[in-house]
């Protein structure tokens, strides 16, 4: 646990949980190399919170990472500088949460879903193992995939994905046949 972070009451720090760290952040410089841009927020922690093994909690540049009441973060999770996560969230094996990131109450990102920074993540949301969150998540949804959409739909794309192949042969074979010029009258005539 690094300096100036507040932990609130009946929290776990699982063995090699870093709560703290220096947020991500460089500055690219005229020459190409990158500058540290210097992290001077907090973490916030509170009750009931529990971090397992080898999560890392970045603090802010300005400001604070802040993580609410009852939330339980798995192990290998990364919560990037400026996030925030609402009660009773879980954060499972491998989620990733770029900076900026807020989370909404009651959500679970199960293993490695990766959030881009800058989003909002609404309430009661749930999304499926290795998915990728690009934009805001309104609340109340079940996602799933990469790009993130409505998991009933995911689900239907995901059983196409297997057929892709003989559906694009279907498709080559009706285009085929489309473009072929169409016989004209004198070759009709001839034939008959």
């Amino acid at each position: 646990m690094r300096e100036f972070v507040r932990i609130g009451d009946d929290v776990t720090l699982q063995n090699g949980a870093a709560v703290g760290t220096d947020g991500y952040g460089f500055a690219r410089q005229a020459d190409g190399s990158y500058y540290k841009i210097v992290q001077s927020g907090t973490v916030v922690i509170e009750d009931g919170v529990e971090i397992q093994a080898y999560a890392c909690i970045d603090r802010a540049a300005m400001g604070e990472t802040r993580i609410h009441r009852g939330v339980k973060i798995d192990n290998l999770v990364q919560v990037g500088h400026a996030c925030e996560v609402g009660e009773n969230t879980l954060l499972c094996g491998q989620v990733g949460l770029a900076g900026s990131t807020k989370v909404g109450r009651n959500v679970i990102l199960t293993g490695q879903v990766g959030a881009a920074g800058h989003l909002s993540i609404g309430d009661n949301v749930v999304v499926s193992a290795q998915s990728g969150i690009h934009t805001d998540v309104e609340p109340n949804q079940v996602l799933s995939g990469y790009p993130a959409i409505d998991n009933a739909l995911w689900i239907k794309c995901a059983a196409a994905f297997t057929r892709l192949p003989q559906m694009y042969a279907t498709y080559r074979k009706v285009r085929e046949l489309l473009e072929k010029p169409a016989p004209r009258e004198e070759d009709e005539k001839s034939r008959q």
